[in-house]
């Protein structure tokens, strides 16, 4: 699922459950140490979809403890994120000489209580989604909105640092399949994106949302015309 979000660039592993042969490394223990079984599992099978998908890019073997606001310490030279939710898991990676960020989110494809979305949603943006769904009325589009708000942060902090909270961004979704957030002027801080796009999906009982920034280097740029020499497929 999470795959059909991305480009070639980022390698994608995924599973719809946690996954026995999955074990933390040392420096991963500390983290979840006092976490009741179910996080526990959750956490460890991201984790080895990670290293999955990193051994694409020559780091199949590193750790990924928590770092600042508990998000996953990358490797040099790589961009990142990761999801779970109840059934999914999904780990998505990138040359940070070709992307500059990626924020991956899964959701169940489920109604978000009312007093979630008065947080997660600005009012504009509620009127937004009950235009969208007197157009298609089978998706649960304030789900949809919470996801890809949640993408928008993954990619927004390693950017920037700074925290991006739901009021600080408004979102407008296509429902073909993709979406733009705009960053309020409030909230802006030099090197951060003004403008996110993403794409959405809603299959098997699910949404998925991705946010891919582009880089700006010589490596990006030949990744944006083709040119590239080395392989672009997804990590299975």
């Amino acid at each position: 699922m999470m795959r059909d979000l991305l480009p070639a660039a980022v390698h994608v592993a995924e599973s719809f459950g946690d996954l026995p042969e999955a074990v933390l490394l040392p420096e991963e223990e500390p983290a979840v140490a006092r976490a009741v079984e179910k996080r526990r599992r959750e956490y460890t099978t991201v984790r080895h979809l990670a290293r999955r998908a990193l051994g694409c890019l020559g780091h199949g073997g590193a750790a990924l403890p928590p770092g600042e606001l508990r998000a996953p310490r990358w490797p040099s030279g790589v961009i990142g994120s990761m999801t779970h939710c109840e059934g999914y898991r999904a780990a998505a990676v990138a040359d940070a000489a070709v992307l500059a960020s990626v924020g991956i989110d899964a959701e169940p494809h489920e109604p978000l209580p009312e007093e979630v979305l008065g947080g997660a949603s600005l009012p504009e943006e509620r009127g937004h989604l009950g235009r969208l769904a007197r157009l298609r009325p089978g998706i649960h589009w304030d789900r949809v909105l919470f996801s890809a708000k949640e993408s928008v942060y993954k990619a927004w902090h390693p950017l920037t640092g700074a925290w991006l909270g739901f009021e600080d961004a408004v979102l407008a979704f296509d429902p073909a399949g993709t979406f733009r957030a705009r960053v309020l002027p409030g909230a802006l801080v030099d090197g951060g994106p003004g403008v996110f796009d993403g794409r959405w999906s809603v299959a098997d009982g699910f949404v998925t949302t991705a946010v891919v920034v582009d880089g700006d280097g010589p490596a990006a740029a030949a990744a944006r015309c083709g040119c590239r020499d080395q392989d672009g497929g997804h990590a299975g």
